[in-house]
């Protein structure tokens, strides 16, 4: 069968590459850049506990430990006062909160670009092309072909494409679907320097800050990096105004001033080069600015956008092809590994046993969904938190001061509806069985990281297993202090074995001690990508094979609409109060089906066959190998019965589609001009 081919060689397009490759997927890169990652300190990645143990387990881990930081806190302060401390290390003497459970990992993201790249160099099943630019993409009912532009520059033939080329997407062109939603929602001005700041290790959110003049606009975050570095992020007034080298170096003084402790009268006349000792007046106070590197600048432009599509015929969009987020706190390279998550292990399945319609597209309906959910709760929040009347907000929330900290650190921690992972309660891959044992973790919803002994007696975390296939994970309290050739024939033991295996599909058991909520002698099942299926009591071999079946989206009979997965808000366009432009218009005509082939533009000029999601097309005679480049002479075209183009724009507008892409240009100039220049967009922070 065909390689997979994956349009985009960023962190995204990486991770998926790796996940196909560890299930025994061949898989095609294809690179447009020279494969060389520039080293931006500025252009970091946050990655949350989910996303930083699937990086992890695609052979990071080394890198997230080096290159990254898990901080031991995170602060919000207003003003001059501190609002709220979240602890991570171990709570401390002086009675600080309670510590969570995992703090994220924070790494520049050139770092984790090149431990992708360097792990997927090492597969035998991968193949990355760099120099090759995406021109023309053409489907039937056996795969698809891609032609590259370049030195490397021919036609290759897969058996599905993924979509992983940021957010002026190629691909997304090519396949004539709409990308709506907001241009420029927040900006920031960002820097890398290497400083000592009051509280090491910890993360800051300082809103409304003294120096800044304390207006409900003003904002900055403070997050640790490795090696004593830190990155810090100004929220701008909206507008376009450049940000001008000596207006950045005047807010990096001021914060940096602002936050170290008062320094003695005589330090006014104290004078050093600029960044170290140099004194900043205000409010009858003196400070010092403590001595600073600044390595790297930048602006970093925050869109809301939403493609209508990700999955056409046997081509996805992933990452920021799919989806720009990023207000609030929300991260889109968060988002981007889960896209790649989900998808993987599904187009895994489909490559070595074939796939039914239901499971692919849940990847659209599962994805798409929990990031419209993403979207449209950083919306509703948005104009709440930046329009300062507190009147408004008390209407929504009471405690103004609170209820405004609690949901900006929530974004930014990985919490609440801004950042929590996703829940897929109403996938179309839901089992039949229900009324099950009730743990703490819903269905749909990702598992707790315990500790679990696999079949060889090995004691590893739950999410170090995931990614190879099911898991029937047993609750057997007392099975730690026992050795593992007793209880591996013992009680449940055997009936499990026998029903695992059976299941359709591969699979494995785990043993735990305890998870939270669940009784002894519940089994979990889990989805390759950590989610729960279902909890059983005791062994239920029908049962679980029904819940298999439900997996690999062969229960149902019919295909599956997601018009309806958005929620009953984003259906009715509720969500456009709030400027959601990706609300109704996002889910006009989904759930339609190409009924044959048709024409879209490409980039170029050159003119590309997209097959819609239903009816392929049926070319033939296609002289393309199997994970081989294709020379064009080599290649004879087929002929393909006439088929009406799809319908992409469902009820939009004849004129509304000159502003799909506004603000995402390729000549768009950077708002910032100090040391070095760059656009940031939500995969690049």
């Amino acid at each position: 069968m065909d390689p997979v081919i994956v349009v985009g060689a960023g962190p995204v397009g990486l991770s998926l590459s790796l996940a196909l490759t560890r299930l025994g997927v061949p898989c095609v890169v294809l690179d447009e850049s020279t494969g060389q990652e520039d080293t931006r300190p500025a252009r970091t990645a946050v990655l949350r506990q989910d996303t930083a143990a699937f990086v992890g387990r695609l052979g990071c881990a080394d890198t997230l430990e080096s290159a990254g930081t898990r901080w031991t806190a995170w602060r919000t302060m207003r003003r001059r006062r501190l609002v709220e401390r979240v602890a991570f290390a171990p709570q401390s003497p002086d009675g600080a909160a309670a510590p969570a459970a995992e703090p994220p990992v924070h790494l520049p993201q050139h770092a984790l670009t090149r431990a992708l790249r360097a792990a997927l160099a090492r597969e035998k099943l991968a193949e990355v092309v760099t120099d090759s630019r995406l021109a023309a993409l053409e489907q039937d009912e056996h795969g698809v072909s891609a032609q590259t532009r370049g030195p490397n520059g021919t036609w290759w033939r897969g058996s599905y494409l993924i979509g992983c080329d940021g957010p002026r997407s190629t691909v997304r062109k090519l396949l004539d679907v709409r990308f709506p939603g907001r241009t420029a929602v927040e900006r920031h001005a960002v820097a890398a320097l290497r400083c000592e700041l009051p509280w090491p290790g910890e993360a800051l959110l300082h809103r409304s800050p003294p120096r800044h003049g304390g207006g409900p606009g003003n904002e900055v975050s403070a997050r640790p990096l490795a090696d004593g570095v830190w990155r810090l992020d100004w929220l701008l007034p909206p507008g376009r105004e450049l940000v001008t080298p000596d207006a950045l170096v005047a807010r990096i003084r001021d914060s940096l001033a602002g936050w170290t402790t008062e320094s003695p009268a005589d330090a006014a006349g104290e004078s050093g080069p600029d960044g170290g000792g140099a004194p900043v007046r205000g409010r009858g106070h003196t400070r010092l600015v403590p001595p600073y590197d600044l390595l790297d600048t930048g602006v970093h432009t925050v869109h809301h956008r939403l493609a209508r599509r990700w999955r056409q015929g046997r081509a996805f969009l992933a990452g920021d092809a799919a989806h720009l987020l990023g207000a609030l706190g929300t991260q889109g390279l968060d988002e981007g590994l889960r896209d790649a998550e989900n998808l993987a292990w599904k187009l895994g399945l489909a490559w070595h046993h074939g796939a039914s319609e239901v499971l692919l597209d849940s990847y659209q309906a599962e994805r798409r969904g929990a990031v419209a959910a993403r979207l449209r709760a950083a919306d509703q929040a948005l104009p709440l938190l930046r329009d300062g009347r507190s009147a408004r907000w008390r209407t929504v929330l009471p405690g103004t001061v609170r209820g405004r900290s609690t949901l900006l650190t929530d974004g930014h921690l990985g919490r609440g509806p801004l950042g929590a992972p996703p829940v897929y309660a109403r996938t179309p891959l839901a089992p039949p069985v229900t009324g099950g044992p009730v743990v703490e973790t819903l269905p749909g919803a990702a598992v707790t990281d315990v500790p679990v002994t696999a079949s060889d007696g090995s004691v590893v975390r739950l999410h170090d297993r995931l990614g190879r296939g099911l898991l029937a994970v047993l609750v057997a309290p007392g099975t730690g202090v026992w050795d593992r050739r007793h209880w591996q024939s013992a009680g449940l033991m055997p009936r499990l074995s026998d029903a695992v295996e059976a299941l359709p599909m591969a699979a494995e058991i785990l043993v735990t001690e305890a998870y939270p909520g669940a009784a002894a002698h519940t089994v979990l099942l889990v989805r390759p990508d950590g989610h729960l299926v279902t909890t059983l009591s005791g062994v239920r071999p029908a049962e679980m094979a029904a819940c298999a079946n439900a997996v690999r989206g062969r229960a149902q009979g019919g295909e599956y609409d997601d018009g309806e997965y958005g929620g009953d808000e984003y259906r009715s366009g509720r969500g456009k109060e709030h400027g959601n432009e990706y609300g109704q218009e996002a889910l006009a005509g989904q759930g339609r089906r190409a009924e044959g082939s048709g024409e879209a533009g490409g980039s170029d000029g050159v003119r590309s066959e997209a097959v819609g999601s239903g009816e392929a097309g049926r070319g033939e005679g296609r002289s393309m190998k199997s994970g081989q480049r294709v020379e064009p002479g080599q290649r004879e075209r087929g002929s393909q019965e006439d088929g009406r183009k799809e319908d992409l724009l469902g009820d939009a507008g004849p004129g509304e589609r000159g502003s799909d892409e506004a603000g995402i240009k390729e000549d768009e100039p950077s708002a910032v001009d100090p040391v070095r220049t760059s656009m940031f967009h939500s995969e690049d922070d």
